[in-house]
C-alpha cells in the first residue's frame, strides 16, 4: 500500500488511491483493515497529492501554448490563458514541485531499505508542503478565474509572496524570479534597441496612445518628482505624444507613439521608473530610425548596449527583485541618452535657441512690425466670416507683410502657415492635437470672423519634434491668438486716436467728449494690459529659460524648463485663470465694438448711435470694475503675484482706485 501511496503522490491513482475530478484523491472506503485514523492521515496526504495533480495539468496545459497559440492580439479576449509570461510561471512552478518528486523518491528508498517505516513518516516526510501547496494553489486558481497574464502575473505573485510563511515566500519568490527573466529581456530589447517584442500585449509599455490614467496607482506622490532634476511624471508622459508630422519630405519619417499600460505595471515599480524606461526605448527608437533614413553615426547610447544588457542580464540572476539596484541602472542608461546625446543634438546641432527665438518671434509676437503690418493688411480679409479661401488669401498677406518688414528668409517662412477654420472645414486639416480645456470656441460653431479663426502652424524640423510636440504647439497657439487679439484691439484704438486728431479743431459736443474719453480709458487698459503680457511675463519668462538653457546639460532638464516656461505664459496672462480671462475677453470685444463704431461714425453720433455709445460705456464700466474687483480680491492664489503685478500697472498712480475701481463711468 505505501508503494500505492507514493505512486498516488506522484500523480498515478490506482485502485486503492482514487480519483475523482471533483474531489480529487481519496483513500478507497472499502478498504477493512484501515482504522478511521489512518483514513484520516491518508486523505491528508491525499490532498497533497491532489494539488499536485492539478499543478502538472495546469503545466502541462500551458507549457507550450505559446507556440500552439497563434491568435490576433485582439482575439485574446476569448482565447483564454496565453503568454510568454504564462510560460514562464508554469516553469517556476514545474522548479518548486522538483523538491516535491525528490521528497517522493527519497522516501521510496527510505521504505526499500526499511520496509517497517508507517505512514506517519510519509506525514512527517511531507509536512514541509502541507502549507506549500495550497498556497500556491491559491495563486494558479486566481490566474485561472481571472485570466491574468502578462506583467499581471507579476504583481499576482509578487503580492501573494509577501505572507509570513517561510517556505510560501521563498517558494514564490522563485517562481517571481523566472517570471522576471521575461521582463528583463523585454527590457533589454526595448532600453538598448527600441524594440517592443510584445506579441501578446503583455508589457507595461505599449505602442499607441495612453488610454489609462497610469497614477491611479498608489503612486501619485511620484507625479512630483521622477529624480531627474526635478522631472515630473505628468511632464515626461508628455512625451508620450512623439510624433513627426510628414510634410512633403521636409521632415523624417513619423515616429510611432508608445505609452505606458497601466494595468500591466507592477504595484513595485514606480511609475517614475516606468516613465524613464518608456522615455529610454522611445528615443533609442528615434535614434534606431534616423541611423536607418539618414545614415547616422554611432549610437545614441555611445556603443555601451553591451555593458547594459550586461548588467540587466545580472539584475535577471538576483534572487529577489531589487528596486535600489534596478532604478540605479535604468538612472545610468537614461542619463546616457539623456545628457550625453539628446542635449548635445537638440541644443548644438538642431540649435535649440535659434528655434526658441523662432517661437518667441512668431507665436509670442516678438516681431511686433511684422505682426503690425499683417494687422493693417488683412483687416478686410478677417473681419468678416472666413470661407474656404480666406485662409489662402491670408497667407499671402502675411508673406507680404513680411516682405514689408524685410523678413526674407527663404527657409522660414516656408515653415509657417497660419490657419483659418471655417464652417466645413475638413477636420483632418485642423491640428490633431487639441486642449479643448483652454480653447474659448467650440471647433463646430461658425466663427463669427476671420480674427477669432486664426491659428498658426509651424512645421518642426527632426528632432525638435521631441520637444515641441503637437501638444506643446497647440498651447503655443491658444497665446498666439490671445496675443494677436490684444494688440489688434491696441492697434484700433490707436487708429481711433489718430481719427480723434484729425478732427480736434472742429466743434465737437457732448456725445464726442463722452466718446474720446471712453477712448482713453480703454487705451489706458489695453495700453498696460499689452505691457504687462509683453514686459511682465513674456520677456521676463523667456530670459529665464534662455538662462537656464544655458546652464545646464541635460536634455530632461531642458524640457522641464521648456515646460515650466509654457507653464508659466499661460497662467501669468491669466489664459488659465478664467474669471479674469473671460473678463478680459469681454473688454476686448467691448473696444473692439467701440472702434468699430467710430470707423463707421467719425463724426458727430446720431440717436442710434448715441444709444450704442451708452450701451459700451456701462458694459466697459461693469467690466473694468469687474476687473479691478477680481484683481483686488483674490488672496492666497498660486498665481495672487501675477495678480498684483497687473494691478499694479493698472493703478500706478492709484486713479484706478480713486475712480471706484470703475473705468469709463459717465454720463452722457
Amino acid at each position: 500500500m505505501i508503494h500505492e501511496l507514493l505512486l498516488a503522490l506522484s500523480g498515478y491513482p490506482g485502485s486503492i488511491f482514487g480519483w475523482n475530478k471533483r474531489s480529487g484523491l481519496q483513500v478507497s472506503q472499502d478498504l477493512p483493515f484501515l482504522h478511521p485514523s489512518e483514513s484520516s492521515v491518508l486523505n491528508r496526504l491525499c490532498k497533497l497529492g491532489t494539488d499536485y495533480i492539478r499543478f502538472t495539468e495546469f503545466i502541462e496545459q500551458y507549457t507550450g501554448h505559446v507556440q500552439q497559440q497563434e491568435c490576433h492580439p485582439s482575439q485574446q479576449g476569448q482565447a483564454g490563458l496565453h503568454g510568454i509570461y504564462l510560460r514562464a510561471f508554469c516553469t517556476g512552478l514545474d522548479s518548486m514541485l522538483q523538491s516535491y518528486r525528490q521528497a517522493l523518491l527519497d522516501l521510496e528508498q527510505e521504505f526499500l531499505a526499511d520496509p517497517h517505516l508507517s505512514i506517519s513518516h510519509v506525514n512527517y516526510s511531507l509536512d514541509q508542503f502541507q502549507l506549500l501547496f495550497p498556497s500556491v494553489m491559491v495563486v494558479v486558481e486566481q490566474i485561472k478565474s481571472q485570466k491574468i497574464h502578462g506583467c499581471q502575473l507579476l504583481e499576482t505573485v509578487h503580492k501573494h509572496s509577501c505572507g509570513g510563511l517561510p517556505p510560501v515566500r521563498s517558494a514564490l519568490e522563485k517562481i517571481l524570479a523566472v517570471c522576471h527573466g521575461v521582463m528583463y529581456k523585454q527590457l533589454s530589447a526595448w532600453m538598448l534597441h527600441g524594440l517592443l517584442l510584445d506579441k501578446y500585449e503583455e508589457f507595461f509599455i505599449k505602442q499607441g496612445p495612453s488610454s489609462g490614467n497610469v497614477s491611479s496607482q498608489p503612486e501619485e506622490e511620484e507625479e512630483e518628482d521622477l529624480g531627474i532634476r526635478g522631472l515630473t511624471g505628468k511632464q515626461l508622459r508628455e512625451l508620450q505624444d512623439l510624433r513627426l508630422i510628414e510634410e512633403e519630405n521636409m521632415l523624417a519619417t513619423s515616429l510611432k507613439q508608445f505609452s505606458l499600460r497601466a494595468e500591466m505595471l507592477p504595484s513595485y515599480i514606480p511609475v517614475r521608473v516606468a516613465e524613464k524606461i518608456l522615455f529610454v526605448g522611445e528615443s533609442v527608437q528615434m535614434f534606431e530610425n534616423q541611423n536607418a533614413n539618414h545614415t547616422r553615426a554611432g549610437s545614441i547610447l555611445k556603443n555601451q548596449e553591451d555593458t547594459f544588457a550586461a548588467e540587466l542580464h545580472t539584475l535577471k540572476q538576483q534572487p529577489l527583485f531589487n528596486l535600489v539596484d534596478f532604478e540605479n541602472l535604468i538612472d545610468r542608461i537614461r542619463s546616457t541618452v539623456a545628457e550625453q546625446h539628446l542635449w548635445k543634438l537638440v541644443v548644438e546641432e538642431a540649435g535649440l535657441l535659434g528655434q526658441l527665438k523662432i517661437i518667441k518671434d512668431f507665436y509670442l509676437l516678438g516681431r511686433g512690425e511684422l505682426f503690425q503690418a499683417f494687422i493693417d493688411s488683412a483687416q478686410h480679409l478677417l473681419k468678416t466670416p472666413p470661407t474656404a479661401v480666406t485662409e489662402h488669401d491670408v497667407n499671402v498677406a502675411f508673406q507680404k507683410s513680411a516682405h514689408k518688414v524685410l523678413l526674407d528668409d527663404d527657409n522660414l517662412l516656408p515653415l509657417l502657415h497660419l490657419t483659418v477654420e471655417y464652417h466645413g472645414k475638413d477636420p483632418k486639416d485642423a491640428a490633431q492635437s487639441r486642449d479643448n480645456s483652454l480653447r474659448e470656441p467650440s471647433p463646430r460653431e461658425t466663427p463669427t470672423s476671420g480674427w477669432s479663426a486664426l491659428g498658426l502652424s509651424y512645421k518642426v524640423q527632426w528632432p525638435l519634434h521631441i520637444l515641441f510636440t503637437p501638444a506643446v504647439l497647440e498651447k503655443y497657439n491658444i497665446v498666439f491668438k490671445y496675443l494677436l487679439s490684444v494688440r489688434r484691439v491696441q492697434a484700433e484704438l490707436q487708429h481711433c486716436w489718430a481719427v480723434q486728431m484729425q478732427r480736434k479743431h472742429l466743434t465737437s459736443n457732448k456725445s464726442d467728449a463722452v466718446k474720446w474719453r471712453l477712448r482713453n480709458h480703454m487705451a489706458f487698459l489695453v495700453d498696460n494690459l499689452q505691457y504687462y503680457l509683453q514686459v511682465d511675463v513674456l520677456e521676463s519668462q523667456f530670459s529665464q529659460l534662455l538662462q537656464e538653457i544655458n546652464s545646464i546639460r541635460d536634455f530632461e532638464s531642458i524640457r522641464l524648463a521648456h515646460d515650466h516656461f509654457l507653464s508659466n505664459l499661460l497662467a501669468q496672462s491669466f489664459i488659465l485663470l478664467k474669471p479674469v480671462f473671460h473678463c478680459l475677453n469681454e473688454i476686448l470685444e467691448l473696444c473692439h465694438n467701440f472702434c468699430s463704431l467710430v470707423s463707421q461714425n467719425p463724426g458727430p453720433l446720431d440717436d442710434r448711435g448715441t444709444s450704442q455709445l451708452e450701451l459700451l460705456v456701462t458694459g466697459f464700466s461693469r467690466q473694468s470694475s469687474l476687473l479691478f474687483k477680481i484683481l483686488s480680491s483674490v488672496r492666497n492664489h498660486q498665481i495672487n503675484s501675477d495678480l498684483a503685478q497687473l494691478l499694479l500697472r493698472l493703478d500706478y498712480n492709484k486713479y484706478y482706485t480713486q475712480a471706484g475701481g470703475t473705468l469709463g463711468s459717465f454720463a452722457i
